[in-house]
């Protein structure tokens, strides 16, 4: 079982990612939460997306993935931008060493890679979140290489689930929604109901069954 948690904040994904970990062998978190990741381990993330008071919520969570024997898989180079633009100028960084005036906007050769070889021989996959900007044409290769993945692990008789607002704008960019198993538009109610939590409107089905 392979989750892949992408997006901006550790803290909004935190309760599925505490689920998960006591389900899935590996679990790739990428995005903007890469570089919250980076800096917890002492790097350098320059003017990349970072929340600077969960830094010891992102080093439990490696502490806790290495207790559990989850593969947590994080990035380890990006492309950087020296603008939040399609236009930006870019180069490939590794994340602990990002410079001064540069972002992280995507997943690096290297870490696409990484990110495939835990997805292709998966059975299940869950994908929420993007590996970078992927609005922009330039910083998308990191979400196209997990979308690539994903299809070719279904190909081969995986069961995916791509859910969420953004992880379906992305699938639906590449034109690959049919080649996955199972979308679900609902982004927060997804989640939700993988945290375990539940939803009112299954609850309220399953009251006028009683």
């Amino acid at each position: 079982f392979t989750a892949i948690m992408g997006g901006s904040k550790v803290s909004t994904k935190i309760g599925i990612i505490e689920n998960l970990m006591d389900k899935v062998d590996n679990l790739i978190l990428c995005g903007g939460m890469t570089y919250t990741f980076a800096k917890a381990k002492g790097g350098k993330v320059g003017k990349s997306i970072c929340e600077n008071d969960k830094l010891d919520l992102a080093l439990d969570i490696i502490k806790k993935a290495e207790e559990k024997g989850v593969n947590l898989v994080l990035g380890t180079d990006c492309v950087a931008g020296d603008d939040f633009s399609n236009d930006a100028n870019t180069m490939v960084v590794s994340c602990m060493d990002i410079p001064e005036e540069w972002e992280g906007l995507d997943a690096g050769p290297v870490t696409r890679e990484l990110f495939a070889n835990a997805i292709k021989g998966a059975k299940t996959i869950l994908w929420n979140g993007p590996a970078g900007v992927f609005e922009f044409d330039n910083f998308a290769a990191g979400s196209r290489a997990i979308a690539d993945a994903i299809v070719e692990a279904t190909e081969n008789g995986a069961f995916s689930l791509v859910g969420g607002g953004d992880s379906v704008a992305c699938i639906n960019k590449f034109g690959l929604a049919d080649k996955v198993s199972y979308v679900s538009t609902g982004g927060g109610a997804l989640l939700e109901a993988i945290e375990g939590k539940e939803l009112p409107g299954i609850a309220a089905i399953r009251g006028s069954e009683k």
